[in-house]
C-alpha cells in the first residue's frame, strides 16, 4: 500500500507518516527497488497502534522508547508493560479530571433555568420591580 493510501486509511497525512518514520515510531517500511514505502500489512499494524495510542494521549517520546524496546525482542516485555501501565494511569487520571468537568457542566445545565429565574428576581428586587 501507498503512502497515500495509508494516510487516507487511517487519516493522517503523509507528512506525518513520513516524521513517524524519521523519528522512529515507524520502522521497518519496506520500499520497493525505486525507494518507495510500501506498507505492508505489518507497517499498517504499526501505524494503527501508533494512532490509537496518540489518540489516548500518550506521548510520541513515550512511543519512541515503547518501539525501540520492541524492537529489542522480547526481553523488554516487563519494561514495555510498566510503559504502559504508566501511560494507563496518567490516561485515567486525565479522564477523571474530564469527568468531572462534565459533571460540573451537567450540574449546571440541568439547573440552568432555577439559577437564571433566580437570578432574575435578585435583579428585579434590587431595581425596585416586583418579581415575576
Amino acid at each position: 500500500m501507498k503512502i497515500a493510501e495509508v494516510s487516507k486509511r487511517y487519516g493522517m497525512s503523509a507528512d506525518t507518516l513520513r516524521y513517524y518514520e524519521r523519528i522512529g515510531l515507524l520502522r521497518h517500511v519496506p520500499r520497493n527497488e525505486s525507494g518507495i514505502r510500501e506498507y505492508d500489512e505489518a507497517s499498517c499494524n504499526t501505524v494503527e497502534f501508533v494512532k490509537c495510542m496518540r489518540g489516548a494521549g500518550v506521548s510520541i517520546e513515550t512511543l519512541v522508547e515503547y518501539m525501540a524496546l520492541y524492537d529489542q525482542g522480547d526481553h523488554t516485555a516487563a519494561a514495555r508493560k510498566a510503559l504502559l501501565e504508566e501511560q494507563r494511569a496518567t490516561l485515567q487520571a486525565r479522564i477523571a479530571d474530564l469527568q468531572a468537568g462534565l459533571d460540573r457542566l451537567d450540574y449546571k445545565i440541568a439547573n440552568y433555568e432555577r439559577f437564571m429565574a433566580d437570578c432574575d428576581a435578585k435583579l428585579k428586587k434590587e431595581d425596585g420591580r416586583d418579581a415575576v
